[in-house]
């Protein structure tokens, strides 16, 4: 078991995601300037303590570092660094510091897959066998059967199921079904497999669940990432140059670190025997300072925190960026709202349900308040990563946040310390 999860670490699999000094000088491209009436509105003594709050953090020794960038109505109300980003060298940690975003990746193939369901290339509420030969005949498995164990035609997900997580597949560690032994047996998602390998080994692999019926968190979204390379011809990381980044100008962000940005890469950190943290994959050795075999949808890019603004910011222009249009504003709709039914709801990670909280075509959707939590808007979507990256975008309040640390396994320490604070910053 510990085998198999170092494997999907080194791949960038998000497995326990689930959840003053304004920094408004030199902003990036039309987000640079900030109006009179946005800086004054905003509420600086909220977001002095965001600052306060981060460098707690840090000063307990509960984050080694973590970089925050804050925007409201289009335009940056904070951007700032806090603590270190290399446990040896005791460097700062910089704004254009990069991360490993694990799952926040799936927010990236989801548009990639939306833009090819634009050009007709792609239905949604067609079964993923149609475009991937492999996954034709899928087999069901129930473990309260054994006797019948595999020997059960599997209806075939669609694409709307693997954007929703209602596919039938699963990770292969957050339970010990006969169907997770078999993800740690076949080590799903090696890092040197490519992506076509992935979809033969899954070929090969019963469902966990019949689709459709139940969110269950996943390999789905990495089973989207070789759609991408299918009908598009292209590797996956080719694809997201050309149609993704490149017109956002996301110039950090890809399947790895290149030399020249070698420096730029943060330690990833863990638990250290007796408490504290210790990095388990140092930024100046790690596996992603050299491009792998495996491009994972699901979880392997590498980001920084103004690179992945710039994404939520098309995604808050309804799929606009400086004159470029990489989405329609039809399906930024469609994948911000809800797409999990009602009796299938709330959704639940790792056995943890997460009362109020849906999910649409690759991002989670508040579809009610959340007692404990009501400063958390109806509507507001987003997702994390597996070493504690967030983000989180409420179109009501045009805000967008994106907080990246660099902690296993995941916790939700900085999103749920930050976000009542910006929230109380745009309060009117």
């Amino acid at each position: 078991m510990n085998r198999w999860i170092n494997s999907c670490l080194s791949t960038g699999i998000a497995l326990g995601c689930c959840y003053f000094t304004i920094g408004f000088a030199q902003l990036l491209g039309q987000e640079q300037a900030v109006n009179t009436r946005t800086r004054t509105a905003v509420k600086a003594e909220s977001i002095s303590q965001v600052r306060k709050e981060l460098q707690a953090l840090v000063d307990e020794r509960k984050i080694p570092g973590a970089v925050i960038v804050a925007s409201w109505q289009g335009e940056i109300i904070m951007a700032e660094a806090f603590g270190t980003a290399r446990q040896e060298s005791r460097e700062p940690m910089r704004r254009d510091s990069i991360f490993r975003i694990y799952s926040m990746t799936k927010a990236v193939t989801s548009v990639a897959i939306m833009q090819l369901v634009e050009r007709g290339h792609i239905d949604l509420d067609k079964p993923i066998s149609t475009y991937l030969d492999d996954l034709k005949a899928l087999r069901l498995v129930d473990d309260s059967k054994p006797s019948q164990q595999s020997n059960t035609d599997a209806t075939a997900p669609t694409v709307r199921d693997l954007l929703r997580h209602t596919s039938g597949l699963t990770y292969g560690i957050f339970g010990d079904t006969t169907v997770d032994r078999k993800y740690r047996e076949a080590n799903i998602l090696a890092r040197t497999d490519t992506n076509e390998t992935l979809i033969k080994k899954l070929s090969r692999i019963p469902l966990l669940y019949e689709p459709g019926k139940q969110f269950h968190y996943g390999v789905s979204t990495d089973v989207l990432g070789r759609l991408v390379e299918v009908i598009s011809s292209k590797p996956l990381d080719e694809y997201f140059q050309s149609f993704i980044f490149d017109p956002l100008e996301m110039s950090d962000t890809g399947f790895y670190v290149p030399k020249e940005k070698a420096n730029r890469l943060v330690d990833n950190f863990g638990p250290k025997e007796g408490g504290g943290l210790q990095a388990i994959d140092f930024g100046a050795t790690s596996p992603y300072l050299n491009k792998s075999a495996f491009l994972s949808g699901g979880g392997g890019l590498v980001s920084t925190a103004d690179d992945y603004m710039r994404f939520c910011h098309m995604l808050c222009n309804q799929g606009q960026r400086k004159g470029i249009s990489v989405l329609l504003k039809e399906s930024i709709q469609q994948m911000t709202r809800n797409q999990i039914p009602v009796d299938a709801l709330p959704i639940q990670v790792n056995g943890s349900k997460r009362p109020g909280v849906g999910f649409g075509l690759g991002f989670s959707v508040i579809v009610e308040r959340i007692p404990g939590f009501e400063y958390v808007p109806v509507d507001e979507y987003g997702w994390s990563g597996a070493a504690s990256t967030h983000f989180w975008i409420s179109p009501k309040d045009e805000l967008a946040v994106v907080v990246l640390s660099q902690v296993m396994p995941f916790t939700m320490r900085c999103e749920s310390t930050v976000k009542p604070l910006i929230y109380q910053s745009i309060a009117p």
